[in-house]
């Protein structure tokens, strides 16, 4: 009796290693997915320096209308009556 579950669980443990020899394809989907990680953190690396270059034109934008809206009310104000 005892001999019959060795011989099932050697059987089992051999079928179950010749399944997991075969993993070619595993790897080659997991550099795969590997390399579309790498592609996409540079993308998101370069989008955050355009971020960061858009934010700063954008607030000299803002700073050099402020600096324009001034000068126009200071024109308005000396061509009061």
């Amino acid at each position: 009796m005892k001999i019959r579950p060795m011989a099932l669980a050697a059987i089992a443990s051999s079928a179950l290693l010749m399944g997991c020899t075969n993993t070619t394809a595993l790897q080659q989907s997991v550099n795969d997915l590997s390399a579309k990680v790498d592609a996409l953190s540079n993308d998101v690396s370069m989008m955050k320096n355009d971020v960061g270059e858009t934010k700063d034109t954008s607030k000299m934008a803002h700073e050099e209308a402020k600096r324009a809206n001034k000068r126009i009310d200071n024109m308005a104000q000396s061509y009061t009556k």
